[in-house]
């Protein structure tokens, strides 16, 4: 008795709490017998394994699993049916309807999702035509293009006046509105079509950006914007563009565009550079491309540049050599390639190599200097008065002269 007392003598705190505690107990279990309590599920204790460790209720719920567009039930939901008169391609500017691919590299598979629209992907576009048809090779439907046609002049009205035009593009100065829409690597695709009516929504004119691969060809891309757009390009600078809607534009009627979900893989097509070049033989072949190389640079092209003046450059170099080497160091592989295709098309030459990120072109046996070439403007205004009706096109001898300004 002596040790208890001392004990409690010296933890006389710890008894009191004790004591309190059990009152409390005895307390809580007159509650059960008297009233008929019954404590709520979340206090009652769950029974728990000893050997797992205590866990703690988890407050967030778990994010919900995520699942493509392309693979959310589609059931009872009719596809998209959309009405322009034009194939849906990955690329307008970039693709062409000429060279007709070798192979697929992947099934063919729609990038606008399964069942989404009514049109059959046949591994480089989606046809405008019945999709119950059987067979879908062959040319374009020339009713599309008149169709294309009617549909521009409805929407393009009466043409703008001077000071209309003028008034626009100044609303469209890089200062006054943030609005742009920027071409890159791809050229023209088909999703910047809904990027463009977006704009159109509120606003009449929309500034383009072009940049890299596409700015070869200028013209190309300046035809694609205005044919799938039904716009119309009122002022050009350069790589900039301002893109006009036109007077009788409705954006609450504008058209259906489906959205493409990814990227198509590319076909394959034939190869750009021969193991032997027409004409030539082994030897030869192998000494032209070991001489292209050690030829003097005839530019070297930066990295998302403008190249509009690539194909007068290189017209001009082959009057005095003929060989001509551009330097492509710091470019994507497909970019500089891309290029090459477009001077074999537009200059033309043949293609020797890409070794070493060069770009080395032949301009072959019997060459002949066009002089009937014809080149967009490094700046156009399209003002009726000052320029003759605004043409976009111009002969090579005025090219060559605003240059040399």
């Amino acid at each position: 008795m002596s040790v208890f007392k001392q004990i409690t003598r010296q933890n006389s705190p710890t008894v009191l709490f004790l004591t309190r505690h059990l009152s409390s107990a005895t307390a809580a279990s007159k509650l059960h017998s008297r009233y008929t309590f019954v404590p709520p599920p979340s206090l009652s204790p769950s029974p728990q394994n000893p050997n797992e460790p205590p866990t703690k209720p988890s407050r967030k719920k778990p994010k919900p699993i995520y699942q493509p567009p392309s693979s959310l039930d589609r059931t009872g939901k009719k596809p998209i049916r959309s009405s322009l008169p034009f194939d849906f391609r990955f690329s307008y500017t970039e693709s062409s309807q000429t060279v007709r691919p070798i192979g697929l590299r992947e099934p063919k598979y729609s990038p606008f999702g399964p069942d989404r629209i009514d049109r059959k992907w046949t591994g480089v576009c989606a046809p405008a035509v019945d999709p119950n048809v059987k067979s879908l090779d062959g040319d374009e439907d020339p009713k599309l293009e008149e169709e294309r046609k009617k549909k521009r002049e409805y929407v393009q009205g009466d043409p703008l006046t001077n000071a209309e035009r003028k008034a626009i593009v100044l609303q469209c100065e890089r200062g006054k509105t943030k609005r742009q829409v920027n071409m890159g690597r791809d050229g023209l695709t088909h999703n910047m079509l809904i990027e463009i009516h977006n704009h159109w929504k509120y606003t009449e004119a929309v500034r383009i950006k072009c940049m890299g691969v596409p700015t070869v060809d200028m013209k190309n891309v300046c035809t694609q914007l205005e044919d799938k757009t039904f716009g119309k390009i009122i002022f050009r600078h350069g790589g900039t563009l301002i893109l006009y809607r036109g007077r009788n534009y409705n954006p609450r009627k504008r058209p259906v565009i489906p959205i493409m979900l990814w990227k198509p893989h590319e076909p394959v097509y034939p190869r750009l550079i021969k193991t032997t070049i027409d004409g030539l033989s082994i030897e030869e072949t192998k000494a032209m491309r070991k001489r292209g190389l050690a030829v003097p640079a005839l530019t070297k092209l930066a990295k998302n540049g403008y190249y509009a003046h690539l194909v007068t450059m290189v017209r001009d170099a082959f009057l005095f050599c003929e060989l001509v080497r551009i330097d492509c160091q710091g470019l994507e592989r497909s970019d500089y390639k891309k290029i090459g295709c477009k001077l074999r098309d537009l200059v033309p030459c043949i293609l020797v190599t890409f070794d070493k990120e060069q770009i080395v072109v032949w301009r072959g046996k019997d060459y002949k200097h066009l002089k009937d070439g014809y080149f967009l403007k490094d700046q156009e205004s399209f003002d009726d008065d000052d320029d003759d009706g605004g043409d976009l096109l111009m002969d090579e001898d005025e090219e060559l002269n605003n240059t040399s300004l």
